[in-house]
């Protein structure tokens, strides 16, 4: 899955205010893989923290539940039958159709096969790092054969989903923890702040002037080259600087480029604000894989705002633009 990179910072540090310091932080590890962190109300976080857990297993594509048709299922039984599910399912891969068309292509939550051989790598990868290895050309160009998103077949008259290429898989990890996040927010009080493993998103400002204060990373340095304030929506990065593994010298991100099959290494980072954090995930995925001036021209469409980090560490955004 996708690692999104915006760093949540300690807000005590970085705003100083004195009225962040009687807020609740609660943090869960049980969600999406990843630290959670939500500041607010402390009853609140707990209902947060349900309803992002039940879209963790709703979504997961690696574990079964008991008692629960997840996407794990619908995989299973690609090219076999139907299968009926949540309707959480069926509204996540139906926006994830939408951000298909938006983005042309490069957001495909159908990438399954393909994203499933640089999992496998990755992890073989890291753990015996003397025989480090990418997929091969081949096995790439196979699975590529098995990515046709018109082979998601949504019924929402029966709420099923059905596979029609039974060597298909979906893999909703550039999206899944966004679309999760703005869920949840859309039901939370005003004025929380939810942290998903760097998806950051704020339901109101923490007062009614002042922002939350978010920081993005470094990618060359680890530290931190911008504070952003966010009073209402969200904000994520994605980066070459996480989950990345290194063959024969080369280091390879995790986000891979549909056209090619290959990790994109146009950028190392790029943070994507926006009201909607679904839409903001996505669009750091799609932005990540395109260059400059295409990238401003979807952020125009949506509504979004930008900042870049090339390999050399130049800065872009779309205020220059």
């Amino acid at each position: 899955m996708k690692t999104l990179l915006c760093l949540f910072l300690s807000l005590l540090l970085l705003s100083g205010c004195t009225t962040v310091q009687a807020r609740e932080k609660s943090t869960y590890l049980d969600v999406f893989d990843t630290v959670t962190t939500i500041i607010g109300d402390t009853a609140a976080a707990e209902e947060i923290h349900d309803e992002l857990l039940r879209y963790h297993r709703l979504f997961d594509i690696y574990n079964t539940y008991e008692g629960l048709n997840n996407l794990k299922t619908v995989n299973d039984r690609a090219g076999i039958a139907p299968v009926e599910v949540d309707e959480a399912v069926i509204e996540l891969l139906s926006d994830c159709m939408e951000y298909y068309r938006l983005t042309d292509g490069r957001v495909n939550i159908a990438m399954g096969s393909v994203l499933r051989l640089w999992h496998t790598a990755r992890e073989e990868s890291l753990l015996y790092p003397e025989s480090a290895y990418i997929p091969s050309a081949d096995a790439l160009s196979e699975a590529a054969e098995h990515t046709d998103i018109a082979n998601l077949i949504i019924d929402r008259e029966h709420s099923t989903v059905y596979l029609a290429d039974g060597e298909m898989s979906l893999d909703v990890g550039a999206v899944a923890k966004g679309w999760a996040a703005q869920k949840a927010a859309e039901s939370a009080p005003e004025g929380m702040l939810l942290s998903l493993g760097g998806n950051v998103v704020a339901t109101g400002p923490k007062e009614e002037d002042t922002p939350w204060t978010v920081g993005v990373q470094d990618p060359h340095g680890g530290g931190l080259f911008e504070t952003i304030p966010l009073y209402e929506g969200a904000m994520v990065t994605s980066g070459d600087y996480q989950r990345t593994y290194t063959v024969n010298g080369t280091e390879y991100p995790h986000i891979i480029d549909p056209e090619t099959g290959m990790p994109a290494m146009l950028w190392s980072s790029v943070t994507v604000t926006c009201p909607d954090s679904g839409l903001a995930d996505a669009l750091s995925t799609a932005l990540f894989l395109m260059p400059f001036e295409e990238g401003m021209a979807l952020c125009e469409i949506c509504g979004a705002e930008a900042l870049y980090v090339d390999k050399d560490g130049n800065r872009f955004s779309t205020e220059d633009h």
